[in-house]
């Protein structure tokens, strides 16, 4: 007999502005109202299809339950480096990048940024600037094959982010340190001059 479904109250626990300390546990039938210290751990739901079609498509199940959760570890794990880089100063990135890290965190800012705005830019500059630096090129490495089996020939990387999490603004800070930190396109080779 299934359990019916977990009433939450209040389903805030944390600000838009930190990093989240607390989260509700899954259990065996799904989302529970106990409330647990921590991040909760990036996974997903793994579908599981049903065996009959309904108008040509195929239907899924919609329970959510702990046999149906699987850990993201590589997102995990990315996470976690990001955290103790962020927790030793943003070392290893170029004077622009630390300045331009430093004004999008800023406390005195007059419109802060959520935290998962500025941890998605924080993810995309430890990717591009730092990870090789620190000995995490198992980072690239893994995102290049992912990227391979997905679109053999094309590299490239993408962000995750909810709806209403702000994804426009992390595009315009993306950008902009991009073109901050673009360095000048070497010439090859020099052209004759005529005489």
């Amino acid at each position: 007999m299934a359990r019916p479904p977990t009433v939450i109250e209040n389903p805030i626990l944390n600000g838009p502005f930190v990093a989240p300390t607390r989260h509700f546990r899954f259990g065996e039938d799904g989302i529970t109202d106990e409330v647990v210290d921590g991040r909760r751990p990036s996974s997903y739901f793994v579908p599981i299809p049903r065996a009959k079609r309904k108008s040509g498509q195929l239907q899924f199940e919609t329970e959510w339950t702990a046999d149906r959760i699987k850990d993201s570890e590589e997102i995990n794990r990315i996470r976690q480096r990001v955290d103790l880089w962020r927790a030793g100063g943003w070392q290893n990135v170029t004077p622009t990048t630390r300045a331009l890290l430093e004004h999008w965190t800023d406390p005195e800012r007059d419109k802060p940024l959520f935290f998962c705005q500025v941890e998605a830019l924080e993810t995309a500059i430890y990717i591009t600037e730092v990870a090789r630096k620190t000995g995490d090129t198992w980072i690239e490495n893994h995102l290049r094959e992912m990227a391979e089996d997905a679109n053999p020939g094309l590299f490239r990387v993408a962000h995750k982010m909810a709806t209403g999490t702000g994804k426009t603004v992390v595009m315009a800070m993306l950008i902009a340190w991009h073109t901050s930190t673009r360095r000048p396109t070497r010439r090859t080779a020099a052209s004759p001059t005529p005489s």
